[in-house]
């Protein structure tokens, strides 16, 4: 009796335990959707006709701007690659705003044999989102500036190379005048939202628990 007793603790603690973890995956479900949900709103909303005077990333993140100013000559290539396209290079270009503020646009992917080709420089108008890319960490390659190649969009050590405010425009489209070059728009694709399949799994775990806590007891049976 004591053994069966033993048993039946330790397998409810073991499933309440597996059914809170599913529970809680279920919360964050919820919450991660929500946090979608405003990004896209933003992403999608009216473009201003102003950059802010000093941008943050926790609530500029993503807002939508419409700009004039001019493309500088200069570029920054960092490597990517496209799904059925191939290898190729973000292009990143400073922009200089008509008050005289200097900051970095995202003009799009160029495939990796047109990296040396020519593209538009001068005055332009811009549409795009204003973003702050978290792609680095510690095992991110140094970009090797000899041969003009980043492994991510770091936008503080990029704003230092081309001398910029540390803000980037990520364009919706290409400005008038622009060829060869595809916008890659900032989007929720890559954000993962992988929480249901967490749960699934959690909720998978307490019910193998609990089957083989009624067969363990039907073992015990004298």
């Amino acid at each position: 009796m004591r053994r069966v007793i033993f048993l039946l603790i330790i397998s409810g603690a073991g499933l309440a335990v597996l059914i809170g973890l599913g529970s809680w995956q279920l919360q964050r479900k919820a919450w991660k959707e929500g946090i979608l949900a405003t990004i896209e709103e933003r992403i999608a909303g009216e473009a201003a006709e102003m950059l802010p005077q000093a941008p943050d990333p926790e609530t500029d993140k993503y807002r939508p701007v419409r700009l004039k100013g001019e493309i500088g000559a200069e570029e920054l290539h960092v490597l990517t690659s496209i799904k059925d396209i191939g290898p190729g290079y973000r292009v990143i270009s400073p922009f200089t705003l008509e008050d005289g503020r200097r900051i970095l646009i995202d003009r799009g992917f160029v495939p990796a044999k047109e990296k040396q080709a020519a593209r538009l420089s001068g005055p332009a108008a811009i549409e795009g989102n204003i973003h702050w890319p978290q792609e680095t960490d510690s095992y991110t390659p140094a970009p090797d500036l000899a041969g003009n190649i980043w492994y991510a969009r770091d936008t503080g050590q990029m704003a230092a190379q081309l001398g910029s405010e540390p803000v980037m425009i990520v364009l919706r489209a290409s400005p008038e005048g622009e060829a060869g070059l595809r916008p890659v728009p900032v989007s929720t694709t890559g954000i993962p939202n992988d929480h249901l399949q967490y749960a699934i799994t959690w909720f998978s775990l307490a019910l193998i628990w609990a089957a083989m806590t009624i067969y363990f007891l039907r073992r015990s049976r004298p």
